[in-house]
C-alpha cells in the first residue's frame, strides 16, 4: 500500500512565485522487486530529475524525464536497509525508504501454513501468519505489530462493505437452516427420498441423490444422510464404509460448487478480494458461474459416487467391505470400534410427521429469489449505463450478488419462520431459537473469513506474489499453473483438514501470481482469464480433496460418526477412489484444458475413463433386497 509521506512547498527566490510537488513512495519495499515513485506538480522549467538513492554502503543515481510536471517510474534495489532519496534539482525531496529481504515476504503465508500442518489449528495458524506480516510492515516492532494485528488489519477487514454483506449472508443461511432443521424439512425431504430403497443398489442411489438435494450445506449434509440412511443400507446389507464414503464424497463436493449454499459467501469472498488486488474488475459471482465447468474434482467425485453405486461394482478395502456385509450381513468389522455420534438436541426435530415442503420452500426461495435479485440488480445497472442490448452473462457480469444473496437469504429466514408457527411446528420463540442456533453455528466460519481477509491483505502489502512471481515466473509454464496449484492446495488441505483454511492462505497468492505470470508471458486476454479462472477453480477443488478425504477433516469426521462407521476404515476405503479420481482431474481435466482444451469435454472423458476403470479393476458386487 502506498501512501504520501512527504508533501511540500518550496518557494522560489521571485516574489508571487511558487510550486509544490507531491512525492509518492511506499513506506517499505522488497529487494529485487519494483516498487513505484511517483512525484507531481513539478515546474515546467525541469524536464530531468536527479534522484539519487543512498545509504552508508549504496548509492545509486537515476535521471528521470519529467513528462507534463509528472513522473511516475519504477525503481529497484538490490540491497536491503535504509535508504535515503532526494533529488538534486529539486531540494525539497527528501525521504527515507526501508527495504527488506524478498524472502521476508513468504514467511506469513508459510508460516500459517506449517503451523496448521504441526497444530492443526486454522485460525491460531492464521493469526501468526498476520502477526509476523505485521511485524515485518511495521519496522519489526513487536508491540507496533500487536496493536496493528487488532486496529487495523483486522479492523480494515471488517469494515469493508462486501465483506460485512458476505459476513451476514452467511450468518443467515446458517440461520434458515437451524430453522429448517429443527421444524422437520431436512427431516422430510429426506423421508421423500428414502422411500425409493429397495435394494441395495437403489439405497446407495437413495443415499446419493440425497446428498444431491441437501447441497446447501456440508455439514448438514454429512449429518442427515448418515442419521437418515444408516437404517436402511443396514437392512440392505450396504457396509458402513459404503455409507460414509457416499455420504463424505456428497457433502463438501457437492456445496462448494452449486451456486446457493453456506461456502458461496465464503468463495466469493475470496474470489473477490483476489480480483482487487489485481485491479480486475470481473463480478466475483460471474466469475464463480465461469469457474464451474472447470471444478473437475467436485464434479468427478460426485459422478464416481454414482457409477460405483449404479454399477455395483468395487475395488480394494471398499470391495472387501461391501462383499464382507452381502456375504455374512455384517456391516462393519466386528472388532471396530465405532464413535458414536450425537446430534445437537437444539436443532433435532421432535415431531412424527416431518413436512418435506418445510424445507424446499426456503431453499427455494434462497436459489430463485437469488436468481432475481442478480437479474433485478443487474438490469438496473445495465439501464443506469445506457445499454439496451445485452445478454444473460452481461446481466450477471453487472449484477450486484452480494445484495441478492442478503434478500434472498432474509426472505428465506422469515418465510421459514411463519411457516414453522403458522403450522405450530414451533412457537415463535423456539423458531427464533433454531434460527439462533444456526447462526451461532456459522461464527466460527464468519471468524475464519475475517481472518482470511486480514492475512490476505498482509500478503499484497508484503508484494508476496511479486517475490513468488520474481522466483517462479522464468521456471514454470503458466498454463501448468492450474494442476500444480491443486496438487498444492490437496496436500495442505488434506495434511491439515481444512478447505477453508487452504482457500484462505492460497488464493490471494496465487490470483495475482497468475496474472503476472501470463503478463510476463504475453499471453492474450481471453488466454490469461483462461489461466487465471483455472488457478481460481484449483484452488477450490484442491481445497475440497483434502477437506473430504483428510482423516483429520470435520466432514471425514461427521461422515464416520453420522454413518456410525469406524472411521479409519471409512478413511483407507475412501482414500483409493479420492486418489483415482484426483488423478484423472489433473492429466485430463487440469493440464488439457489449460491449453484451451473444452471443460465439458475433458468431463465426458473423466467419465469414460472412470467406468472403464471400474470394470477393469473393479468386482461385482451382488445385490441385496430388503428382507
Amino acid at each position: 500500500m502506498k501512501k504520501t509521506l512527504n508533501i511540500v512547498y518550496v518557494i522560489l527566490i521571485f516574489p508571487s512565485l511558487y510550486f509544490s510537488q507531491e512525492f509518492t513512495i511506499p513506506s517499505f519495499a522488497l529487494t529485487d522487486i519494483h516498487f513505484n515513485l511517483t512525484i507531481k506538480e513539478i515546474p515546467d522549467t525541469l524536464k530531468k530529475i536527479n534522484i539519487i538513492i543512498k545509504n552508508s554502503d549504496y548509492e545509486e543515481k537515476l535521471l528521470l524525464n519529467v513528462n507534463n510536471g509528472f513522473i511516475d517510474t519504477s525503481i529497484v534495489i538490490s540491497e536491503s536497509g535504509y535508504f535515503n532519496i532526494t533529488s538534486e534539482e529539486i531540494k525539497s525531496i527528501e525521504t527515507e525508504i526501508r527495504i527488506i529481504p524478498g524472502f521476508l515476504s513468504i514467511i506469513p503465508p508459510l508460516l500459517a501454513i506449517l503451523l496448521a500442518l504441526i497444530i492443526r489449528q486454522v485460525l491460531v495458524s492464521l493469526a501468526a501468519g498476520i502477526f509476523i506480516g505485521a511485524f515485518f510492515i511495521y519496522d519489526f516492532n513487536p508491540l507496533i505489530a500487536f496493536l496493528r494485528f487488532a486496529d487495523t488489519l483486522m479492523m480494515n477487514a471488517l469494515v469493508d462493505h462486501d465483506h460485512m454483506m458476505i459476513i451476514v449472508f452467511t450468518l443467515l443461511i446458517g440461520g434458515a437452516v437451524g430453522i429448517i432443521s429443527k421444524n422437520g424439512g431436512t427431516a422430510g425431504l429426506a423421508n421423500k427420498i428414502t422411500k425409493f430403497a429397495k435394494t441395495s443398489r437403489s439405497g446407495m442411489l437413495s443415499s446419493w441423490l440425497l446428498g444431491l438435494a441437501i447441497f446447501f450445506d456440508d455439514y448438514a449434509n454429512s449429518l442427515i444422510i448418515g442419521n437418515m440412511m444408516r437404517a436402511i443400507t443396514d437392512k440392505l446389507r450396504v457396509s458402513r464404509e459404503k455409507l460414509a464414503y457416499i455420504v463424505d464424497s456428497t457433502a463438501a463436493p457437492v456445496a462448494s460448487i452449486v451456486i446457493i449454499s453456506t461456502w458461496i459467501g465464503y468463495e466469493l469472498g475470496l474470489i473477490s478480494d483476489g480480483l482487487k488486488i489485481i485491479g480486475s474488475t470481473e463480478n466475483a459471482y460471474d466469475v464463480f458461474l465461469q469457474t464451474i465447468p472447470y471444478r473437475f474434482y467436485p464434479i468427478a467425485a460426485l459422478v464416481f459416487v454414482f457409477l460405483t453405486s449404479y454399477l455395483r461394482r468395487d475395488f480394494g478395502p471398499m470391495y472387501k467391505a461391501e462383499m464382507r456385509a452381502r456375504q455374512k450381513g455384517e456391516v462393519y468389522e466386528k472388532n471396530a470400534k465405532i464413535k458414536e455420534y450425537i446430534s445437537e438436541e437444539r436443532l433435532k426435530y421432535q415431531g412424527e410427521r416431518p413436512h418435506w415442503y418445510n424445507a424446499a420452500i426456503p431453499i427455494g426461495i434462497i436459489l430463485f429469489g437469488t436468481i432475481a435479485g442478480l437479474f433485478y440488480t443487474g438490469l438496473n445497472a445495465l439501464e443506469a449505463k445506457g445499454i439496451t442490448e445485452y445478454s444473460v452473462q452481461m446481466i450477471i457480469s453487472n449484477s450486484d450478488s452480494y445484495s441478492s444473496l442478503l434478500w434472498s437469504s432474509f426472505l428465506a429466514c422469515v418465510v421459514a419462520i411463519i411457516m414453522s408457527t403458522a403450522q405450530k411446528q414451533m412457537k415463535l420463540n423456539d423458531s427464533i431459537s433454531a434460527w439462533d442456533s444456526g447462526v451461532k453455528s456459522m461464527l466460527f466460519a464468519c471468524t475464519i473469513l475475517v481472518f482470511a481477509w486480514a492475512i490476505s491483505s498482509v500478503t499484497v502489502e508484503l508484494k508476496t506474489a511479486d517475490y513468488l512471481i520474481s522466483i517462479l515466473s522464468d521456471s514454470i509454464d503458466p498454463r501448468l499453473l492450474p494442476v500444480f496449484v491443486f496438487l498444492i492446495c490437496a496436500l495442505i488441505s488434506f495434511a491439515t483438514g481444512t478447505s477453508w483454511g487452504t482457500m484462505a492462505i492460497v488464493m490471494p497468492i496465487v490470483i495475482p501470481l497468475a496474472n503476472h505470470m501470463t503478463i510476463l508471458s504475453n499471453f492474450s486476454p481471453s488466454e490469461s482469464t483462461l489461466i487465471l479462472h483455472g488457478v481460481i477453480s484449483s484452488v477450490l477443488t484442491g481445497s475440497v480433496f483434502g477437506d473430504h478425504c483428510s482423516p483429520i477433516a470435520d466432514t471425514t469426521i461427521l461422515s464416520s460418526m453420522a454413518s456410525h462407521c469406524n472411521h479409519i476404515d471409512h478413511v483407507k476405503t475412501q482414500l483409493p477412489y479420492a486418489i483415482l479420481v484426483g488423478i484423472f482431474c489433473m492429466l485430463i481435466g487440469d493440464i488439457p484444458t489449460a491449453y484451451g482444451f473444452n471443460p465439458l469435454i475433458s468431463l465426458g472423458i473423466i467419465t469414460i475413463c472412470m467406468v472403464i476403470t471400474l470394470f477393469v479393476i473393479g468386482k461385482k458386487v451382488p445385490d441385496a433386497k430388503m428382507g
